[in-house]
């Protein structure tokens, strides 16, 4: 008895629910490449200053996200959101188009 106790209280506690989910990380990139059944290769480009010399670096970072119609093509501007893992690389769904 005293554990379920204890569990309510941490969740009252927290102020969560076991029904409230977590927000997930989104990111605007552009496709990179389409040549894969369902999959999708999206670059997501950021931009930093290097604070000794106050220079603008662009870096990007790819990432392989899950199309399940095939519709986005190269060149198209996307939005990917955070999921399951879905394959050995792949973590990402694509949200809009």
């Amino acid at each position: 008895m005293n554990k379920k106790n204890s569990t309510n209280s941490k969740v009252q506690e927290n102020g969560k629910n076991a029904t409230e989910k977590t927000q997930k990380r989104r990111f605007d990139g552009i496709v990179v490449s389409d040549k894969m059944q369902k999959t999708v290769v999206v670059r997501i480009d950021s931009t930093k200053i290097v604070p000794g010399i106050k220079k603008r670096i662009t870096t990007s970072k790819r990432f392989k996200a899950h199309d399940e119609k095939g519709e986005s093509k190269t060149g198209d501007k996307v939005t990917i959101e955070e999921c399951r893992p879905l394959s050995k690389d792949k973590r990402w769904r694509i949200v809009k188009n």
